[in-house]
């Protein structure tokens, strides 16, 4: 009797863990589009989650697979690429890079058991404060029904 009311107590605290969850995300965003529309987001005061942090970087092409593994490393809960649109690179083929990198690491995060839905990439132009307030959040829902990382 005591182990089962144990147990039915352990699920409970667990479940209340769960719902008081916050997810810790990382978002790349390239400078030229994704940055843009990060700070457009911000001058329309869209709501962001508490956990977002937002890293400027020049191209999304630049984001190395050891970076993403290196935010799990730090207890980030998942990661999003931030990048133009295909045929909109300023720097030619960086969105296109990071994509078949992302495709490669969700194979990875497979293989080490976490789900490949952790990482995702998401194409912006400079003027679309708007989706990326609902890529963002969208994503915070995502990680917040897989549960936090078991990396931390």
């Amino acid at each position: 009797m005591k182990e089962e009311k144990l147990t039915v107590e352990n699920k409970k605290e667990s479940k209340s863990a769960a719902k008081e969850f916050t997810p810790k995300i990382i978002a790349f965003c390239c400078y030229p589009s994704a940055y843009e529309s990060a700070d457009m987001a911000g001058m329309m005061r869209l709501n962001f989650p508490a956990g977002l942090r937002i890293v400027r970087v020049p191209c999304s092409g630049r984001v190395d697979l050891l970076y993403i593994l290196k935010a799990f490393e730090m207890g980030f809960d998942g990661v999003m690429i931030m990048a133009c649109h295909e045929d909109a690179c300023k720097y030619l083929s960086g969105n296109y890079r990071a994509r078949k990198r992302v495709e490669y690491i969700k194979g990875v995060l497979e293989e080490l058991g976490l789900e490949k839905e952790r990482v995702e990439i998401y194409n912006f132009g400079p003027n679309m404060g708007v989706t990326f307030a609902e890529m963002v959040n969208q994503m915070h829902e995502t990680i917040k029904n897989i549960g936090p990382s078991p990396l931390k």
